[in-house]
């Protein structure tokens, strides 16, 4: 178990290596900031951090509502399961009809807790971005984390076509079984 000041040294040692390479000019940054997230992400994790992001995209006349009701879920699942914590949100991409908002939390976890502190403000986070006419991902896909609301947001008819697709192309089913659709029963 570590300490606070444990917990504190691995996040300085990540966020050192990101400033290291800032030194690089503001590409050099950026792209090894993109690079090493997921040891920032790991660091945070073993720190018992819990650190989850949640993106979609919404038209921009219903924006400002969906995202203060996003948001006050999200912070209220982080205070509700970890007493503190953060959310902020950035656009990932902006289009003439609306932006992909890209939200992210960070916030302490309990030691043997993290998972579920991650699972319930993940649930509040994904149903606030449904509820509030969202779409449930964006650039990153859908991925298992996002499948159960996809599943809702998916018309039945592109779900046919994407399992005869699979059928024709992956009959034994071995490309991201799970993802978009149930694993093909034989």
């Amino acid at each position: 178990m570590c300490s606070t000041e444990e917990r504190l040294a691995l996040i300085r040692e990540a966020i050192d290596e990101v400033a290291a390479a800032s030194r690089e000019g503001a590409a050099g940054a950026w792209r090894n900031a993109f690079l090493n997230a997921r040891y920032l992400r790991d660091a945070l994790v073993r720190a018992a951090f819990i650190s989850e992001t949640v993106e979609g995209a919404i038209p921009w006349d219903t924006f400002e509502p969906f995202h203060a009701a996003v948001i006050d879920a999200t912070r209220d699942a982080v205070k509700r399961v970890g007493g503190a914590g953060t959310v902020t949100c950035r656009f990932t991409h902006v289009y003439p009809d609306g932006p992909a908002p890209y939200y992210t939390v960070m916030a302490p976890g309990r030691r043997g807790s993290e998972l579920e502190q991650w699972g319930e403000i993940k649930l509040a986070a994904s149903e606030a971005l449904l509820r509030h006419g969202g779409t449930i991902t964006h650039h990153h896909a859908v991925g298992r984390d996002h499948r159960p609301w996809y599943d809702r947001q998916r018309p039945e008819r592109f779900a046919a076509a994407l399992r005869a697709a699979k059928a024709a192309l992956d009959p034994a089913g071995v490309l991201n079984p799970g993802v978009l659709l149930d694993p093909m029963r034989s």
